[in-house]
Order: structure tokens, then sequence, then C-alpha cells
């Protein structure tokens, strides 16, 4: 394999692949009851033609344009065509709120949008109307509106592409939106070279797979940073065809019927299917059992490095083809490899699939850093570990432990926020809000300096915002959210004097309607008071946030329990 190319920019890696593949397949989707492709070819030209329409619309460079779909081709189509106008993708969660949205076109300053769907059309024009308005709202599924005509022109890319190919590599890319620790969403001003830089890493990190004309399985929010780098740009520019499933919900489904050789795992995913696993495995008749039990043992052994005995050398090949093989066709039965990230994996369950003979890497990065980081060689994995800092980044530990980290992938900074930039870059070096440690090259993440909640399906959650909006009901005095590494969240909740349970359940139910579904809260408990007496409070009315769930630690247990 050779060294990754170089491009001054992602609108001309786009292209350029373009034109060097035009008849390969790039894309697929669930349309009308069948799987249906986009060659290289097509998508150039459709990039081009939306690129064309988009500045003849009245998208200048340096406008914001916010772009909120489903994983689906339009999404690169039209983020590749804003690209290359120099115009900036404002990327937006379908799942937001139409107060999340109207912030980000507030902060942004976004006046164009791009959305799949009338239903999303709606939402956008009722955050516009809190904000000040939109004046271009793009509708892709709706058949009477500006998509046919903006992709419609199917002439050659080559203006467009010469065009794109003067634009360096540090020019603002994109702005992707990210909770912060107060709760205010910031935009991260990533430039071409922080995603490229990003890309480069990557090159060389999954060398050892000797990757070529995969298949990958794109189920995470484009929005999202680690989908909009590697599942978008990465992958695609290896030459890999993405897939877009059908949605979470279908995701099984999608994988037996698309059968990816690539795919990232988020934690949550490997838990289910683990569960799901050893569920059926307690089912079985005790032969069954007693072979799957002695397939996984073995593979650990493997996984550990130990010898195997002579007895397990002779099982091991008749266990894979047993045990093993039925595992994995979970996943479709071609899994190459799947990069676990955006939230802890706990161990025990990434060795569960090792053991198993699954290729499973955990990494970690954030937005602020374009955004992967770090992760496990493949040919070297320590899966309590998220891997040896990529290529091009430099990864040092401060004195209190917190993760800096310098190079390519370092975004510019926060939209409009000058005093945060410089809080969170200092000499370079951006100061990450995690505290690790680092065993012979290898980081494990110990702790979280940031007040911020990571689901296990890697969704960034602000405790801070949510415990505002409940404290803000009459019937709730305090509380405190929890659901780190969980799937969902749960608050430990203080009622106002004078109120019942079934007032406070009330206030939470009233509250979870003006949150986004992630943000919702599952279970609550209610716990006697935060105070300065009991060391829960400071002196400055702030709860202590990790003392109150060490405090309330088999409440809290109970809740993510249920």
């Amino acid at each position: 394999m050779q060294s990754y190319p170089t491009w001054p920019n992602l609108a001309s890696m786009m292209f350029a692949l373009a034109r060097g593949w035009p008849d390969k397949p790039m894309l697929r989707a669930y349309r009308n009851g069948a799987w249906v492709g986009m060659t290289w070819g097509r998508f150039g030209r459709t990039a081009a033609s939306c690129a064309r329409n988009l500045r003849a619309a009245g998208v200048s460079a340096g406008d914001r344009v916010m772009l909120c779909m489903e994983n689906r081709p339009e999404f690169p189509i039209a983020e590749t065509a804003l690209m290359a106008i120099r115009a900036v993708p404002v990327p937006s969660y379908t799942t937001n709120t139409i107060d999340d949205h109207a912030h980000l076109l507030r902060d942004s300053g976004a006046r164009a949008a791009i959305v799949s769907t009338p239903a999303l059309a709606r939402k956008l024009r009722a955050a516009a109307a809190k904000v000040n308005g939109l004046d271009l709202l793009v509708v892709i599924d709706d058949p009477d509106g500006q998509w046919p005509h903006l992709a419609g022109d199917q002439r050659p890319q080559d203006d467009i592409e010469a065009e794109a190919s003067t634009i360096p590599q540090t020019a603002l890319a994109c702005l992707i939106y990210t909770s912060g620790t107060g709760g205010s969403p910031r935009g991260v001003m990533l430039p071409h070279r922080c995603v490229l830089s990003n890309c480069a890493g990557a090159f060389e990190l999954v060398r050892p797979l000797r990757l070529k004309d995969e298949t990958y399985l794109s189920y995470l929010p484009l929005s999202h940073a680690y989908e909009h780098t590697v599942g978008q740009f990465f992958l695609l520019s290896l030459g890999t065809e993405v897939v877009y499933a059908r949605g979470v919900e279908n995701l099984a489904a999608d994988m037996l019927a698309v059968r990816p050789t690539i795919l990232t795992a988020v934690p949550r995913v490997l838990e289910v299917i683990r569960t799901r696993v050893l569920t059926r495995v307690a089912r079985e008749k005790p032969l069954k059992q007693r072979l799957f039990h002695m397939a996984a043992s073995i593979g650990l052994k493997r996984v550990d490095k130990q010898p195997l005995t002579m007895m397990e050398r002779v099982l091991d090949p008749i266990l894979d083809r047993l045990v093993r093989t039925k595992v994995r066709a979970r996943f479709g039965g071609r899994l190459v490899a799947a990069m676990s990230g955006g939230a802890r994996l706990d161990p025990e369950v990434g060795r569960f699939f090792l053991s198993l003979g699954m290729c499973i890497m955990q990494g970690y990065g954030q937005t602020e850093a374009g955004p992967v980081i770090s992760a496990n060689p493949p040919d070297a994995i320590r899966i309590d570990t998220v891997g040896t800092a990529l290529r091009g980044v430099d990864l040092r530990l401060a004195d209190d432990g917190e993760i800096l980290v310098r190079g390519g992938l370092v975004m510019d900074g926060y939209w409009n926020k000058p005093r945060e930039t410089e809080a969170v870059i200092q000499d370079g070096w951006l100061h990450t809000g995690d505290i690790g440690e680092l065993d012979g090259g290898y980081l494990r993440i110990t702790d979280r300096k940031k007040d911020m909640i990571v689901l296990s399906g890697g969704e960034n959650v602000s405790p801070a915002r949510i415990e505002g909006m409940l404290m803000a009901e009459t019937e709730i005095a305090q509380a405190v959210i929890t659901g780190e590494g969980r799937s969902g969240l749960s608050a430990l909740v203080v009622p106002t004097d004078g109120f019942d349970d079934v007032a406070v359940a009330l206030a939470v139910n009233r509250t979870n309607l003006r949150l986004s579904v992630t943000e919702r809260i599952r279970r609550h408990a209610i716990v006697p008071a935060f105070t300065v007496e009991n060391g829960l409070l400071t002196p400055s009315q702030k709860i202590r946030r990790v003392l109150a769930m060490r405090a309330n630690a088999a409440t809290v247990a109970k809740l993510h329990q249920q």
C-alpha cells in the first residue's frame, strides 16, 4: 500500500476521486424497497451541478448553510458542493428541537438550509421564525421544490473542480456544533487541514488491514464529527463503498443485507449484541453451551497471547466453525474490522468479541480535534485502552493528567468565541478536558475533567443544561443528571418543599417535552437535599455533581438497572 495522497482541500479530493473512478460504486441507499447505488462519476456531476446552482440561488463564499438530513447520498453531494464554492456547511442533527435549530441558526448566522423532508422543513421554518428567518430553504424530498433543479445539471465537473483546486487547506471547511460544559452548543471551526490530517493518520493506522474495495455501513449521524470525517471522507478516499443504513432500528437487518466489511461499532450496539448472544446461549442445551464457552475461553487465551494446549489447538478451528462464525454472521459474516468510539467501551465487552475472532479497535477523540486523536492498531490491540496517537498527532499529559493534543488536526477555534478558544488552545496545544494516563504509548482515559456526559451510543449531552431546565420547574429544587456510558439519562431530584413525588414526575415529563430524544430523562429518583453541611453544595450554592452521585451511588446504580 502506497502513502496517502495529498489534496489541497476536501472538495478537490472528492472531485479528483470522481474523475479517477467514474464507474466505481460509491454510495448506496434504500429507496422504494430496494438498495440503489450511485457511482463516483454521477456523484461528481451532481455535486458540481449543486455548486453552480446554489451560487446562482445566492449562496456566496463564506455563507453558512445548515444541512439537516438523515444519512443519504444528498448529504455528501450538498456538502461537497458548498465547500467547492467556499460556503460553510453547518451539519445539524435531525433529532434537534426547534430551539436547538434556532440556536444554531442564530449563532452561525446561517441564512440558508438544505433539509431532507417536509417535516424537517417545518421545524426549520419554526426555528427561523425565532431568529432572522431564512433566505433559502431547499427540501430534497419535495418533488416540486428546488432540489431537482439544483442537482439536475449533469454536465462535466471540470469547471467546479478547477475552481475548488484554488482553496487552501487552511480555509474553513465546516462548522460542527458540540455542546459545551455550560450547555451552550459551540461551533467548532474545522479547516480542511483538520479532516485531511485525520484521514492521513487513519490511513497509517489501518495499513495492516490492507483494505481494498470494502463496504461500509453508515448509521451514525453524518452531523456527528466522527461519521463526518471517517464515514464520509476517509473511507470514501480509500475506494470504500458507503451504504447508508435505514436507521438504528433496522441496523441488525441491514447488517445481514449489506454484509459490511467495515463498521463503526458504538459501545451500545456491541453491548446489545453481546447480551442477545449470551441470552440465546443460556437457552441452548448443555452441550452447545459448553462448546460456546470453550470457544470463548480458547479465544481469550489467543487474545492474551497465552500458549494453547495440544487439545486446544486441535479444537480451535472446529470451534471457530461451529461457534464463532455464527456470532460473526450477526454482523453479516464479512466483517474485517470495527472501530468502537464515541464512548467508553467496557473492556469485557471488547474482549468478548475479540475472543470470537472479531477485530474490534477502540479509539478516542473529540470534535475539536477533527475528531480522531488515538486508536488501537489492528495488529496490536489493547482493548482496555484507546490506543496510540495517530501519526501526525503530538500527545502529552499535563501535570494534572489532562490530555493535551497538538498537530494539524486541531480546530481553528470556536465560532465567535475567542475567549473560549483561548482557554482550550494554549501555545498550540488543545486542552481536551479529559484526564488520562499513558502506558507504553497507549492512552487510557481515567476521568472527564469537563462536565459532559457521553452516552453508550456516543451522544454528547450537557447535564448542566438539563439540570437547569429541571430546576426551573416550580416543583424541583435541585437536580443532578447521570448516565455516563449508559444508554440513557437518569436524574437525582430534590423536590421543592410542599411537593410530592407525583408533582415531581409531572415536572420531569414537562421538561422532557422540551428536550431532544437523546436528552430525555428515562428514570428519576427522589433523594435528600444537597447542602453545604453535607458537603454536596459549595458555599456559592453550586451542586458538587461528582460527590452528589457518589453519595447516592446505590440509587444511581438502581436507576440504571431498571
